[in-house]
């Protein structure tokens, strides 16, 4: 269990919640939305900071997602939106 109090919103002074929310990022027209990622949220404003962890893996992510996203427009694919869902090991793994 987490004994630390948590962080308070800078702006707002309020003690911001631990849930769920959606990252999102836009660049040069794209935009790459992360859904259902843990992070402190501002109660008022919904504002998310990320963990460092996260935050690396986030931006990692995105770096690629936007990388293949920018080669699809080079090629002028009739594709224009994607949907990923990235499964873990475990579950890909077929029942004993």
């Amino acid at each position: 269990m987490n004994t630390k109090p948590a962080p308070i919103c800078g702006q707002h002074k309020q003690p911001k919640e631990w849930k769920q929310t959606t990252y999102v990022y836009s660049e040069d027209g794209i935009t790459v939305s992360v859904p259902n990622i843990y992070a402190w949220v501002c109660p008022v404003d919904g504002e998310a900071a990320f963990t460092p962890e996260t935050a690396d893996e986030l931006f990692k992510s995105v770096r690629q997602l936007l990388a293949t996203a920018k080669e699809s427009r080079a090629h002028q694919s009739l594709l224009k939106e994607y949907s990923v869902s990235v499964s873990s090991a475990e579950q890909l793994r077929p029942a004993a």
